[in-house]
């Protein structure tokens, strides 16, 4: 899966930025075919998701918000950080309010 050039994203590729919020981008050290599979498995979970909310479906709704949960963590998304140098994590923080602010 290519990079999406239209995404912002800060310096140091940590993060994107959506409406002026961070979000933890995916671990750059996954190899493309994992990262690629984990995106797939990421959106059929949140298409899964999306359907059984509309059935009004608690149970596969729930199921499905654990897939979307173990993906993102598998992509570094969620979790422990993936970077090493000890720097905090600023996901869903407004960039003004983060060193990202410039």
């Amino acid at each position: 899966m290519a990079t999406d050039d239209a995404v912002e994203r800060t310096p140091d590729g940590r993060y994107i930025v959506v409406r002026g919020r961070l979000w933890r981008a995916s671990d750059p050290s996954l190899d493309e075919a994992t990262r690629e599979r984990l995106t797939r498995e990421l959106m059929a979970a949140r298409r899964a998701k999306q359907q059984a909310m509309r059935a009004g479906d608690d149970d596969a709704r729930a199921a499905a918000s654990a897939d979307v949960d173990r993906a993102k963590r598998a992509l570094g998304e969620r979790g422990p950080v993936w970077w090493t140098d000890g720097a905090p994590d600023y996901t869903r923080h407004l960039r003004r309010n983060t060193p990202y602010a410039e």
